[in-house]
């Protein structure tokens, strides 16, 4: 599946993933391969990527909102945290 991770600054990430994991509102989740279509807001927390040849990348947000739709998943940060 294709994931891009934007800010209103510039486009974090961009690429082929097997797995993310976000902090939801609620708590946090995972979207794989073929994963429900959802819409949901993000809290401060880590997203975690694993890239399709196994590497794992973390990236600090400070809330913000995501979209998966058709294996195409889109992470809306208001800002990445240092």
């Amino acid at each position: 599946m294709h994931l891009e991770i934007l800010t209103p600054g510039k486009k974090v990430f961009a690429g082929e993933v097997k797995l993310v994991k976000v902090p939801g509102k609620g708590g946090s989740f995972e979207v794989m391969e073929n994963h429900a279509a959802i819409i949901s807001t993000l809290d401060e927390g880590i997203v975690k990527v694993i890239t399709n040849d196994d590497q794992t990348q973390q990236f600090s947000i400070n809330g913000g909102v995501i979209q998966v739709l058709k294996n195409q998943v889109i992470v809306l940060a208001e800002s990445l945290l240092s």
